[in-house]
């Protein structure tokens, strides 16, 4: 089980949301061509942190000695929270200014190994 976690992030949650909606509970492999295609910029945002938890994972394996195959993991945990706020304001009528929050996401994968099928029936 290897993780990997990118903060602040200059997309809003929502916009995340989206994106990591479609990819929870997939294989890594079949999660980054979803990616890869994908128009959305949260996807590229998505991807990176996909590919850290990949070489995480890899890393892992040859620091416990531990056989690992890319193409079991799956990903198991895939959330994205709430940032902090950048807090900006604009310009409006009558000399007053109106708030504007630019939203940053946390976004947190976690992926394991699946089981190997044993034997066919």
């Amino acid at each position: 089980m290897s993780s990997a976690i990118q903060r602040t992030t200059r997309q809003s949650p929502y916009k995340m949301r989206l994106v990591i909606d479609q990819i929870r509970g997939k294989d890594v492999n079949e999660a980054l061509g979803l990616l890869r295609f994908s128009k959305k910029l949260a996807a590229k945002q998505i991807e990176k942190v996909l590919n850290s938890a990949v070489a995480n994972a890899e890393f892992k394996s040859r620091e416990g000695n531990e056989p690992v195959d890319v193409d079991t993991l799956y990903i198991s945990h895939a959330i994205v929270n709430e940032g902090p706020a950048l807090r900006r304001f604009m310009p409006a009528a009558q000399g007053r200014a109106t708030p504007i929050r630019k939203r940053t996401s946390h976004v947190e994968i976690i992926l394991d190994a699946r089981e190997e099928k044993k034997g066919n029936r």
